[in-house]
């Protein structure tokens, strides 16, 4: 009993640690009043650069932060269609969407002799080591150190947006710019950088599957995550603390899966819809209770009112 609660702990913790980048992007960035739908292109492109990074350096830790410039990249696009020309950003994202996976595929083909995936050198280390712990329940841990930086990652962004005076700007973008304009705050500027980071969190959540949990790049690495990411944003109504508990909900139904599925009499397929159908049953029971920025999706144009 105590062996399959430590291996459900792990999975959860494993499993949530892509989703809780990629959903505190979507805080970062929503909390300045630009929706990131992109965010599962971002991830995409982010898992790719991880890989690709690791490949060529031999070193995890640069394909990390190859992971998030890619990922930062792909969101300045979205930062100056949607902010600097005032494009819809639902449709900016979802080209976005189109477009990163693309991009992956073909770099992964150029750089690989015509692969569609790629496996990595040197995965991250894990952060606790279980080979001294024998056969105890203990051994089940399966721990990298993204889970770690997922959590440090949160704590960050809670203190950031909550306890420090850009914070206090990015809320006050979100909610109001007009009046933050008058206030002497650059909205533009201030909603680019937080785009911009937004998709720095979501390259470095792509690549924490990429490097920590499957160790390899497929097209499928990311099929789904950066839209339950966005569901744990809505669902931990725009919070950094609210996005992590949620990403934790959704790595739990994760872990259900990998458990139900050896030897259980309900259809593996069945239970692959387990992490969507939490989804959707989140954002059908929880979506009108929660109230977004006031001017989150509203393009700010400078002297318009």
């Amino acid at each position: 009993m105590l062996d399959n609660l430590v291996l459900v702990l792990s999975i959860t913790l494993m499993y949530s640690t892509p989703l809780v980048f990629g959903a505190l992007g979507g805080v970062i960035s929503e909390r300045s009043g630009v929706t990131n739908i992109g965010i599962e292109g971002m991830m995409n492109v982010g898992a790719f650069a991880g890989v690709a990074g690791s490949y060529v350096s031999g070193n995890p830790w640069i394909g990390l932060l190859c992971a998030g410039l890619a990922g930062g990249l792909v969101a300045l696009l979205h930062a100056v269609a949607s902010v600097t020309f005032n494009a819809d950003q639902t449709i900016s994202g979802v080209a976005i969407n189109l477009l990163a996976p693309g991009i992956a595929l073909f770099a992964c083909r150029r750089m690989f002799d015509g692969a569609a995936m790629s496996s990595v050198v040197n995965t991250l280390p894990k952060l606790v080591d279980t080979s001294g712990f024998g056969d105890s329940p203990l051994s089940s841990l399966n721990l990298d150190v993204t889970v770690l930086l997922g959590l440090i990652a949160a704590v960050v962004m809670w203190f950031v947006l909550y306890r420090t005076k850009w914070g206090l700007r990015v809320r006050s973008v979100g909610e109001h710019p007009e009046a933050s304009e008058t206030l002497g705050i650059n909205v533009y500027r201030t909603r680019c950088v937080c785009v911009i980071l937004s998709g720095v969190l979501a390259g470095f959540g792509g690549a924490s599957m990429t490097l920590a949990i499957i160790s390899q790049y497929t097209q499928t690495a990311i099929s789904g995550q950066g839209f339950i990411a966005l569901a744990a944003v809505i669902f931990g109504k725009w919070t950094p603390h609210g996005a992590y508990l949620a990403c934790l909900l959704f790595g739990f139904t994760q872990a259900l899966t990998v458990m139900l599925g050896g030897g259980s009499v309900v259809p593996t397929q069945i239970l692959a819809m387990l992490p969507y159908v939490m989804t959707v049953l989140v954002l059908v029971f929880f979506v009108g209770r929660s109230v977004a920025p006031k001017a989150d999706g509203v393009p700010y144009i400078k002297g318009s009112r």
